[in-house]
Order: C-alpha cells, then structure tokens, then sequence
C-alpha cells in the first residue's frame, strides 16, 4: 500500500498539490483575515510545515539519486543559477520556499494590518500582489504601514 501511494508523489503531483493548495489560504487571508478559521490555518505553522516535509521529501529523494550539492549552483553566477533551476527537483524544492515565505509574510501582514488598525480593503492589494510577487507586495505593504502606523520602522 505504501509503495502504491509513493508512485502518485511525484514532482509533479507536489506541484501541483503545493500551487493549488495554497491558494485557499490566501483567499482566506485576503476576504477572511480576521476569522478564527483564518487565525487557526492561515496564520498558524501548518502550512508551510506541509510545505516543509514535501520540502525535505524532494531534497531527500535528491540526496538519493545523486550528490546535492553537484546542481547546487546558486553563488556561481546567473549561468550556475539557470543550471540550477534545469533541474526539476532543485526547481520545485526553491519553488516550495517562494510558496512558504510569501505565505508566512502574508499572514505576518494581516497580524500586523490587525495591530494597527488598518483596514481590510488597503491590505487587499499587498497581500495579491505578495502571493504574486513576494517582496514587492511586502514592501508595498511596509508603504501603507507607515501612513496607518505613523511612525517608520525598520525592524517590526
């Protein structure tokens, strides 16, 4: 039984499972930021926990099937990074990361929208554009912060 389960989890399967399984917990966050179910899943470690061990599991099955560290090459220049991402697995584990961060730093908004009072529809847009385009979205939201806040800060 385990053996059959293990031939459906594939890359391609986390893939797809990871990318449309986030979804629900940024509509949460974006139309629900203040429910208890959205503070209970959305903004709790379980998702990107999941995201972890679906995480370890490629890098793993990686480590099994030859030396990690032979594609890993991240500090060798935009050549050494496209190499990198050639391979589907090192593709799709550095997918996962973007996955859990965006998320982590869209529940992180709505926590810190919630302590400043800010209001949902301002959040709304950040939070679209971070599930879109991480930092950009953050730092959008870092902009709105500072009106509603009134006061800049760096390390919150």
């Amino acid at each position: 039984m385990i053996n059959d389960l293990l031939t459906y989890i594939n890359s391609e399967t986390i893939y797809l499972v990871a990318n449309w399984g986030v979804i629900p917990f940024w509509l949460l966050l974006i139309f629900f930021p203040n429910n208890s179910t959205t503070n209970f899943f959305a903004q709790s470690i379980i998702v990107p926990l999941l995201l972890a061990i679906a995480y370890a599991y490629l890098a793993y099955n990686l480590y099994l099937e030859e030396n990690i560290f032979d594609g890993f090459e991240l500090y060798k220049g935009l050549d050494g990074l496209y190499s990198m991402f050639s391979n589907e697995i090192l593709l799709l584990i550095f997918w996962l990361h973007f996955l859990a961060i965006s998320l982590f730093a869209g529940a992180w908004m709505v926590r810190d929208a919630r302590r400043y009072f800010i209001p949902k529809v301002i959040t709304i847009p950040s939070l679209v554009l971070t599930y879109f385009s991480g930092p950009v979205g953050i730092v959008i939201y870092w902009f709105l912060r500072i009106f509603f806040a009134k006061k800049i800060s760096f390390n919150d």
